[in-house]
């Protein structure tokens, strides 16, 4: 990572205490704005899929029943997961992807950000929701212990990577069109 990279972390956690008194209300038109600068950046950090990669492309399945629970307090803590999920699989071994390092760290800077804004919220209304919130947690850990392994295997490749990252943007469309439903 980068100074500049660095220098963004540190004044998004400087600036936690706003962030902790947020309203939680708001929460899904910044999740809509921050999936859509993830949607670009992930663009922005690759190029085109390499054709190479088509024969290698995998079904992880995405356990949506995460997105479709009967409470938006369970929904918010599942999409508080994925977003710490998907910013742990960019964090690791990247060295063989060769993508842009600056729309890498701004991508990770505003997951990171969106995590800190959904803690401060679910926090507050997860407690009577343990089950459902214990349940969506498994099936996200499993879904993404499976990329995981799938670039542990194929050794961070290229390919895996370039997999991975369409993945990544299947689930954050996914996280928007379940936010759009729950504004409705």
């Amino acid at each position: 990572m980068n100074a500049f990279g660095l220098i963004q972390i540190g004044l998004m956690l400087s600036s936690a205490t706003i962030i902790s008194s947020l309203q939680c209300h708001h929460l899904p038109l910044q999740q809509r704005k921050v999936i859509e600068n993830s949607l670009r950046l992930l663009d922005k950090i690759g190029k085109e899929f390499p054709q190479k990669c088509l024969r290698e492309k995998m079904s992880f399945r995405f356990p949506m029943q995460v997105l479709q629970p009967r409470q938006k307090e369970t929904v918010g803590v599942a999409i508080e997961e994925i977003f710490q999920h998907i910013f742990y699989i960019f964090s690791k071994n990247l060295t063989l992807a060769a993508w842009d390092g600056t729309a890498l760290d701004q991508l990770q800077n505003g997951l990171y950000l969106q995590i800190e804004q959904l803690e401060a919220c679910v926090i507050k209304k997860h407690t009577q929701h343990r089950w459902s919130k214990e349940a969506s947690r498994l099936k996200l850990k499993k879904y993404f212990q499976k990329i995981d392994c799938f670039l542990k295997d194929k050794k961070h490749d290229l390919c895996s990577w370039e997999i991975s990252r369409a993945e990544m943007r299947k689930c954050l469309q996914l996280i928007d069109k379940a936010t759009r439903k729950l504004k409705n």
